[in-house]
């Protein structure tokens, strides 16, 4: 099979390799210049050309040359290379290649031969990268809050895989702070409450959702009344170790039912319980990057009752940071940022760079676990290993334009089964893709499963059910799709091409910058185009896929629409969605 990473914008970029090669050669060019900021992609207005490359304006300098004349040097070369028909300067330096219609069906055939493998890279290496997503407290089921990160995170997870990376998709179980003591206490309410007593009204602080009721239940049925009046002492740990298993059963459940599933759950009780926290101190402490000091006093008015406390502080500042942090609390439990940054010191023993998913209300904590990251991993002269977090917006639902309400079993929130449930897992993973994460997103139920251009999911769907459906109707006719007569596919069916071929540089891009949503705006712009394209049809009959009078052209163009259809199949796995083959 064709190494699928060889494809068009690739190997047109070897080319300008072999032409800067060339120039090098004959002295022109310098040689060993650094060529990492040559680019090669579509020009931003496409009736500039099919590809366009900044050579000439990122070398021109250290070659000590003019960009244009540069430029007039490098087209020279570029217009003796194969399917290049002509090369052209814009502005200053900048160089617009079109290419001939071979070009396009070579790709075609790519397509074609690779398949489901259409878009891979080996850009990552087999570089390993962990990606922290959800992590949700475990204190009852998921709900739309976590939805969104848990979609991106998902998302991001399987195209570092499609773009060559190992990657470690994990969830951090917060479960050693105070949230999961009211955990263990609600549900010893609920167990009370199944042995019989009269609990009454849930009292303010305790989870009031009625998804602990099964959970008391069955520590009913186990223990019967033993621990009905017991001290909290005897039976806080171990109702806290069985609430918390449960709901970690409940939060998996619900995650499936997007299609998620984590490679790891880590425990921030176990890592606290193996000494994780003390064994990330002692090496802190021995590069100095801890210190015992005085927390400064908090900004703004300081509280009357306040007194200057001696803690172990992090050197934060010395890494961006506006004040150093405290990774112990006065009583000497960990704070939250002192267990954080021991799990991120394990997590990256096992990974060369680490990404994070997280909420929007975390942002302020951002600067200071990435100093302890850069700090830990970049000891003794060592690059820091890469360390991303992305923040994720909050999801208000609404329906028909409303803010949306449901009757709720989680006490006080809508879950995500119940999401599900009511649209699909297809319509809420692309739903969560179709905007930048830390942008606000609104999820009105009536649009998103509204069948218009207006939505994408819908759009994106329908474009590979209809390809489905040509397909149908040309085998009730006779026709199937061939590779014989490519050569009869025009411009017109030629412009789908050059949409398509843009996959493989969106997925590298898109893996890069850690933004799994390039992939869904390039499935609505690549269905947009079909679209487009179809449309052409209804009104003049011979541009239609099937052409009832000529089979050769019809064959021709069924085999575009079925690689039309695998590139949004392809696009479509990124983003966990299924492409429908009916609507």
């Amino acid at each position: 099979m064709t190494n699928p990473s060889a494809n068009l914008h690739a190997a047109f970029a070897r080319q300008i390799d072999l032409a800067l090669d060339a120039l090098e050669a004959a002295g022109t060019l310098p040689g060993g210049l650094p060529r990492g900021a040559v680019t090669c992609e579509p020009p931003r207005d496409p009736s500039h050309g099919d590809l366009a490359t900044n050579a000439a304006m990122v070398l021109a300098r250290p070659a000590g040359t003019n960009p244009r004349a540069l430029a007039a040097a490098l087209v020279a070369e570029l217009e003796k290379a194969p399917h290049i028909t002509s090369a052209g300067i814009a502005g200053p330096g900048f160089i617009n290649l079109r290419l001939d219609g071979a070009a396009w069906l070579a790709e075609l055939a790519r397509i074609a031969e690779t398949g489901a493998d259409y878009g891979k890279s080996a850009m990552g290496g087999g570089n390993v990268v962990n990606v922290e997503y959800v992590s949700a407290n475990p204190t009852g089921p998921m709900h739309m809050g976590h939805c969104r990160g848990a979609v991106v995170g998902d998302a991001l997870a399987a195209l570092l895989e499609f773009a060559g990376y190992k990657v470690i998709r994990e969830y951090y179980v917060n479960d050693a702070g105070g949230q999961v003591d009211v955990l263990a206490r609600s549900v010893h309410l609920r167990y009370r409450e199944a042995l019989g007593e009269d609990i009454g009204e849930i009292p303010s602080g305790l989870y009031p959702g009625d998804y602990l009721v099964p959970v008391g239940q069955e520590l009913a049925k186990e223990y019967g009344d033993t621990y009905a009046a017991a001290p909290e002492a005897q039976w806080l740990a171990p109702f806290r170790a069985r609430a918390v298993a449960a709901m970690l059963i409940a939060i998996k459940h619900d995650l499936s039912l997007l299609g998620i599933h984590h490679d790891l759950f880590s425990s921030e009780a176990e890592l606290q319980a193996a000494g994780k926290p003390e064994a990330a101190e002692k090496w802190l402490r021995a590069h100095d990057l801890v210190y015992d000091g005085l927390l400064e006093a908090p900004k703004g008015k300081t509280p009357e009752d306040w007194e200057p406390v001696e803690l172990p502080l992090f050197r934060s500042t010395k890494f961006g940071d506006d004040q150093d942090r405290p990774i112990r609390k006065s009583d000497g439990s960990w704070t939250y940022f002192g267990a954080d940054l021991a799990y991120h010191f394990q997590k990256a023993e096992s990974a060369d760079a680490l990404v994070d998913i997280w909420g929007a209300d975390h942002a302020g904590t951002v600067k200071r676990i990435k100093a302890a990251v850069a700090a830990m991993t970049g000891a003794d002269g060592a690059t820091p290993k890469p360390f991303e977090v992305k923040l994720v917006q909050m999801v208000q639902l609404l329906k028909g334009g409303e803010p949306f309400k449901m009757s709720k079993r989680a006490g006080n929130f809508v879950t995500l089964a119940d999401v599900v449930e009511m649209v699909g897992k297809d319509v809420v993973r692309f739903t969560m893709l179709t905007r930048k994460p830390d942008a606000q997103m609104d999820f009105d139920f009536d649009k998103v499963v509204e069948a218009s251009k207006d939505n994408p999911v819908f759009y994106v769907q329908y474009c590979h059910a209809r390809i489905c459906s040509t397909l149908r109707k040309g085998a009730t006719e006779g026709m199937a799709p061939s590779a014989d007569h490519l050569d009869l596919l025009g411009e017109e069916e030629l412009g789908l091409v050059k949409i398509a071929a843009q996959f493989p540089r969106v997925v590298e891009a898109a893996a890069a910058a850690r933004e799994p949503h390039r992939v869904a705006f390039f499935l609505y712009d690549l269905a947009a185009a079909f679209h487009a394209y179809w449309n052409v049809g209804n009104d003049r009959p011979e541009k239609r896929f099937i052409v009832a009078h000529d089979s050769k052209l019809t064959s021709s163009r069924l085999f575009l629409a079925v690689q039309i259809g695998q590139v949004v199949k392809n696009g479509l796995a990124l983003l966990g969605v299924e492409a429908a083959e009916e609507l």
